[in-house]
């Protein structure tokens, strides 16, 4: 199953309403979905998504630009596929940019390779589950007063959700207990309740907010200062008996294994869109096995459905239903349980007639179509010039004396060659007899 090209498309969703965290303030979601075409008339699809919309564009250069080295390649070697595009980024980095492109394209690629074979991409990896249960994530914002926020965990409930996550991060940590313990009063005490502070706090500010929590229960209290503050989590997850959750910024297993080798996570959190794709979402699963870790995915419900199917540790998945319009299908839920999809691939198709109002961008335009049209211009501009000559023959000698002025624009590569017998001395001087070599010498000081 050849790869025949690689399609992007750009769409800013529109919230129903502003989502307010401690470092956020949300109107709408930005998407780049990619298509991966391939001979055997199967497309695999994955995507990306930013906050705010207007980063999408080097986003989306990347995939279109990194997804061209895939071009001709067998859509079924996922693994050796993986590896070619990491070391194609070696240059630019293996964080940020390109490896939101290279989760992305390795996204599309499982999602292609389970079409082609009849099965979900959860039975490609090792199938260990049928259905997950699921935390609701949509809600019990920052913003939200505190009537509201009991309004709101009585509407999950009503749901059939036995989980969800609050947001802290006011000024006061004493509002901030306040809250939780209005939504523990209104849930009782057998509903699972997580809360996220969005990397808003300090460390000293953390640890008395997470002391004050521990009566109210918290499943984990994630990311409660900023993520690079690897350090800081330590100290917390050492002094707090509630779990500290983080991870979701990290890139691939190398960003990781820090995380574990320092204590500072009791429970990783695995971005689809950032941690490398399926391929490293389970290889960071793994590894987190070997430590008794568990993970739960941030974000990209849809997909990651697949690896909490996958994984024996990954146990809990995050609801957040900002993506369901992207979709054909929706997630099934059942008393909490989200069900995990047998269809093929990752089990959802976006809804392109319905994505269409909110295309930013022409509708899956790849990489190669604007390749494919450059000869056209290139040709278009060789009829523009062809009638000048003969229109004008008075021209033809000051054309044919440009070429006389290169020589004098060749005169700059002769200076490169003088430093060119510099290094010879300098070589002769170190082989001298009666002297030892720099890298001799330092051998016989150090004997």
């Amino acid at each position: 199953m050849k790869i025949t090209g690689i399609r992007t498309m750009t769409v800013d969703v529109p919230l129903e309403e502003p989502v307010i965290t401690a470092i956020h303030d949300i109107r709408s979601i930005g998407y780049v979905l990619v298509f991966v075409d391939t001979d055997a008339d199967v497309t695999g699809e994955g995507h990306l998504f930013s906050l705010p919309a207007r980063h999408l564009a080097p986003l989306e250069a990347m995939t279109a630009v990194l997804g061209q080295s895939l071009v001709g390649e067998d859509a079924h070697r996922v693994e050796g596929l993986w590896h070619k595009l990491w070391t194609e980024v070696n240059f630019v980095g293996h964080k940020g940019v390109p490896l939101f492109a290279l989760s992305a394209l390795d996204m599309a690629l499982w999602d292609a390779r389970g079409k082609a074979l009849g099965q979900p991409v959860h039975r490609l990896l090792g199938s260990c589950r049928d259905a997950v249960p699921a935390y609701h994530s949509g809600g019990l914002w920052l913003s939200r007063s505190e009537d509201e926020l009991v309004a709101e965990a009585k509407s999950f409930l009503k749901q059939g959700f036995r989980a969800m996550k609050m947001r802290l991060g006011k000024p006061r940590w004493q509002e901030d207990v306040q809250r939780a313990e209005a939504i523990r009063d209104a849930i009782g005490p057998d509903i699972r309740l997580m809360a996220d502070a969005n990397q808003s706090l300090d460390v000293r500010h953390a640890l008395r907010l997470g002391r004050a929590l521990e009566p109210v229960n918290l499943d984990w209290f994630e990311e409660p200062v900023p993520a690079y503050d690897v350090a800081g989590h330590a100290v917390l997850a050492a002094a707090l008996d509630t779990p500290i959750a983080t991870g979701e910024t990290e890139y691939t297993r190398y960003g990781f294994r820090p995380l574990i080798e320092a204590k500072a996570a009791d429970v990783l959190m695995p971005d689809l869109g950032r941690v490398g794709g399926v391929t490293e979402f389970m290889r960071v699963g793994h590894m987190a096995q070997a430590w008794d870790l568990p993970v739960s995915p941030h974000l990209y419900s849809e997909p990651s459905l697949q690896l909490c199917g996958a994984l024996q540790n990954c146990d809990l998945l995050e609801y957040m239903p900002w993506s369901a319009r992207l979709f054909s299908e929706q997630i099934e839920f059942d008393e909490g349980q989200a069900r995990i999809p047998d269809r093929p691939g990752l089990g959802f198709s976006f809804d392109l007639d319905a994505l269409e109002r909110y295309r930013t961008g022409p509708a899956a335009e790849g990489a190669a179509k604007p390749a494919a049209r450059r000869p056209a211009r290139r040709a278009a501009a060789k009829k523009d010039e062809a009638p000048a000559p003969k229109a004008e023959a008075k021209a033809k000698p000051k054309a044919s004396a440009a070429p006389k002025a290169k020589p004098a624009a060749k005169a700059p590569p002769k200076p490169k060659a003088a430093p060119e017998p510099a290094p010879e001395p300098v070589r002769r001087r170190r082989r001298e007899p009666g002297k030892t070599p720099w890298y001799l010498r330092r051998e016989t000081e150090e004997a």
